[in-house]
């Protein structure tokens, strides 16, 4: 599973940041322009420079660059405090051509990713970042690099919103089955109060991942099973490579009174796959034109889609006629580009989800689906009438347990209307203790499997790579993290 470790692609510049702009341009090096707290800034070209960055300038300004190497060129500025309490961070950055993301570290934590699109220098906002009064170092690495940054500014945060977690009852698909209606109603009786644990297994209730997990916490298994769709996939079934598992697990989970949710790696249509053929989710094994598909240049391939789609259909009916209901989370990671169906860029994206919501929810009836969005940029909202869930993934790297808060208040502004918002993919586990403390409860996390739970070569052991399994076992413990076992009866039985 190693095409999941990437990091989330897109970031959009919060409407914030202007304001954070031009407080950087009114205000003096340390002020109290906003709020009550104090603000203080930090130029870059006055911290301790990493690799192959290095200072330049134009006779009026003074910046880093040389973000070249992800192994040794990032820039490190010191910091002190002298309260304790919630601050912005604003990086002010520019681009060296094109869109730029990398990653942003506190006292050596990752903390978020930063992007920058223009060559003028303008902020790049993570909010509401708690820090205990006294000395931090702040730090901007490499992932893609070829960029310049100005300084570091740090703000003291607005008030988090009294309604965050208040979410509307209404939900997407209409009337729904009293399983979904049952399972939505106690995710949003939930929502602030409890996080709800969430594993990936392939192998279902004991399957390698949830048995490592039983493991580590002294016999808890996760509320949420996470599974796959991509079986399914007609090219896949047509290929031989394909196997009837996912279905059965689901409704085993479901009946044990635990929680299902599913995503789709969605292998692209036969004629179009290259070599690997099972890689065929990829952009770069299969030359499916998603734009060209849904503009009507491509009539083939879109009746290879609406067939594809139909072949899923199924499998999601058969989950309906055993009561099971689904968090269902298609055509995931999209903004990233890394699949097909976000190649194509954000119109021909919001065509295909509209088409596939209409299709499941209108054609078949799968009024049995809790549908979470995934697509990680607010560009890429399909609106609130087909939402309503919205998941990001995030794998900030090893033994990082910060509850990565700023990336919490990013996906809340997506749409004005409250949406619970979950870690539908993770890496390592948020502390669940520094999630309430920050006020940004995340309504669930999932787990990816693999190496991230899984000790290599080790059968159903856990893994200390990611989260040590120390840290799994007190996080499961914590009486805010909902276990399979702590799941009312939601079969109404």
């Amino acid at each position: 599973m190693e095409y999941i470790r990437y990091i989330f692609r897109r970031r959009r510049l919060a409407a914030l940041s202007v304001l954070l702009m031009l407080n950087t341009l009114l205000c003096p090096v340390i002020t109290g322009c906003r709020g009550e707290g104090t603000e203080i800034t930090a130029e870059a070209e006055d911290g301790v420079l990493h690799g192959n960055t290095a200072v330049r300038e134009d006779g009026e300004t003074r910046w880093v660059e040389g973000f070249q190497n992800a192994e040794t060129d990032k820039v490190s500025v010191p910091v002190t405090l002298p309260e304790e309490g919630f601050y912005d961070l604003s990086i002010l950055q520019a681009s060296m051509g094109g869109h730029k993301e990398n990653p942003v570290f506190l006292d050596g934590q990752n903390i978020g990713t930063v992007s920058a699109d223009e060559k003028a220098f303008l902020p790049a906002v993570l909010e509401h970042l708690w820090l205990d009064a006294g000395e931090h170092t702040l730090e901007i690495g490499t992932s893609w690099g070829y960029i310049r940054v100005d300084a570091f500014r740090l703000t003291p945060s607005a008030p988090l919103p009294d309604d965050l977690y208040e979410i509307p009852e209404k939900m997407a698909a209409g009337e729904a089955t009293p399983e979904a209606r049952r399972l939505y109603d106690w995710l949003r009786e939930c929502y602030g109060k409890k996080i709800i644990s969430g594993q990936y297994c392939d192998g279902g209730m004991y399957g390698l991942e949830n048995q490592a997990v039983w493991r580590a916490t002294g016999g808890s298994y996760p509320a949420i099973l996470g599974l796959d769709m991509m079986e399914y996939s007609t090219s896949r079934v047509e290929k031989g490579g394909a196997s009837d598992l996912a279905v059965p697990h689901a409704i085993e989970y479901w009946e044990k009174g635990g929680i299902v949710t599913f995503c789709w790696h969605w292998n692209a249509p036969s004629p179009y796959l290259k070599e690997p053929w099972y890689s065929g989710f990829y952009t770069q094994y299969t030359t499916f034109r998603l734009d060209k598909v849904m503009n009507g240049e491509d009539p083939e391939g879109y009746e290879l889609l609406m067939r594809d789609i139909d072949a899923i259909a199924a499998q999601l009916t058969r989950l309906k006629e055993a009561g099971v209901p689904v968090l269902w989370r298609p055509l995931h990671e999209a903004s990233g580009g890394w699949f097909w169906w976000g190649s194509a860029g954000a119109e021909a994206y919001l065509k295909l989800y509209h088409l596939l919501f209409d299709r499941l929810t209108n054609e078949y009836g799968l009024n049995n689906l809790i549908w979470v969005w995934n697509g990680q940029d607010a560009g890429w909202y399909p609106g609130d009438d087909e939402t309503d869930l919205i998941g990001i993934d995030i794998y900030p790297g090893e033994h990082v347990y910060d509850p990565q808060s700023s990336a919490f208040l990013q996906q809340m502004k997506v749409t004005d209307a409250r949406k619970m918002i979950i870690l539908s993919e993770n890496g390592c586990v948020p502390d669940p203790a520094l999630a309430f403390r920050n006020g940004t409860v995340w309504g669930s996390w999932c787990t990816w499997g693999g190496d991230f739970v899984l000790k290599s070569n080790k059968f159903n052991k856990p893994s200390d790579q990611y989260t040590e399994a120390d840290k799994l076992k007190a996080f499961y413990a914590d009486d805010r993290v909902v276990k399979r076992a702590d799941i009312p009866d939601l079969r109404g039985q």
